[in-house]
């Protein structure tokens, strides 16, 4: 194998946009225990404040404000919430065969639990709790939704550990 002088880039954060800010922050606060750092604020099309400007850059001009709040994992993971007043509510249709985001994946060792606690507040359930190796080990992941339609998946391990072992050999 030829050695690269590249170096695996950090992940930031994630942009999610919901319906309802207040009940996102709500929810995922609450269910998914993650921390606010930003409360739910307006921000303005404004060419003169360099986040209105910003945002005209990456959102173009069909816009006049939008809300937006920010949260944190306990792994110090961004997550970005959107809530766009003057546009379409309904949640894009879930299709893992186009090319873009398919889903982003969280980890709890407590499934179960986590899972019961999304459906109770909202969610959906995609899928039963399945595991990589049944004879083997622990490792357990299901697909949900949040209750704006947001699909992820739930891991009770690390990404690493998940596939180190080769998860599809038998």
């Amino acid at each position: 194998m030829k050695a690269s002088k590249n170096y695996p880039k950090s992940f930031s954060h994630i942009g999610l946009t919901v319906p309802d800010i207040h009940k996102a922050v709500t929810f995922y606060t609450e269910v998914m225990g993650w921390y606010t750092i930003m409360e739910p604020s307006k921000v303005k099309k404004d060419r003169d404040t360099a986040i209105g400007q910003m945002c005209i850059d990456v959102l173009g001009e069909d816009w006049e404000e939008f809300e937006i709040a920010h949260l944190s994992t306990s792994d110090g993971i961004g997550i970005e919430l959107f809530s766009f007043s003057n546009k379409p509510k309904d949640p894009a249709a879930f299709n893992p065969f186009n090319t873009g985001l398919f889903h982003f994946c969280i980890q709890d060792p407590n499934i179960e639990k986590l899972v019961g606690n999304i459906v109770a507040n909202g969610g959906k359930q995609r899928m039963p709790i399945r595991s990589y190796y049944p004879d083997d080990k622990p490792f357990k992941m299901c697909y949900v939704e949040d209750p704006f339609g947001i699909v992820f998946e739930i891991y009770t391990h690390s990404y690493e550990l998940t596939y180190s072992s080769g998860a599809y050999t038998s």
